[in-house]
């Protein structure tokens, strides 16, 4: 088995951009308002459950919902290049930190520049 080697930068730099894109369709964007509107009564119904909870949170947080983003970005990626078989777990799982890095570092960028306009 040959050495196991991290995507090159510019996949990872394309994929974080992928992430943080992703991460705003579905935490901000008026597009998905619907489905957070629904999502937002169905815990109104039950304020008081923990996977209510748990979801409103998730879907509120651009660092929640962009680790998973991110991840489920990396993985499509990953199999529909072939490239995930053949390479350790904990590879991957470095790459998935690396492009959710990316995605909340733009994201933060993201948010210092609309303050500032």
């Amino acid at each position: 088995m040959g050495a196991a080697t991290l995507l090159d930068i510019t996949a990872l730099a394309l994929l974080g951009l992928a992430g943080y894109r992703a991460t705003q369709l579905a935490v901000h964007d008026t597009i998905l308002d619907p489905v957070r509107d629904r999502l937002h009564a169905w815990h109104e119904q039950r304020p008081e459950s923990a996977a209510r909870e748990f979801v409103i949170n998730l879907i509120s947080c651009v660092y929640c919902m962009g680790w998973w983003i991110s991840g489920a970005i990396l993985a499509t990626y990953l199999l529909a290049t072939g490239q995930f078989a053949g390479t350790p777990l904990l590879v991957h799982g470095i790459e998935w930190l690396a492009v959710a890095g990316a995605a909340v570092f733009i994201n933060r960028v993201d948010d210092t520049l609309g303050r500032l306009a």
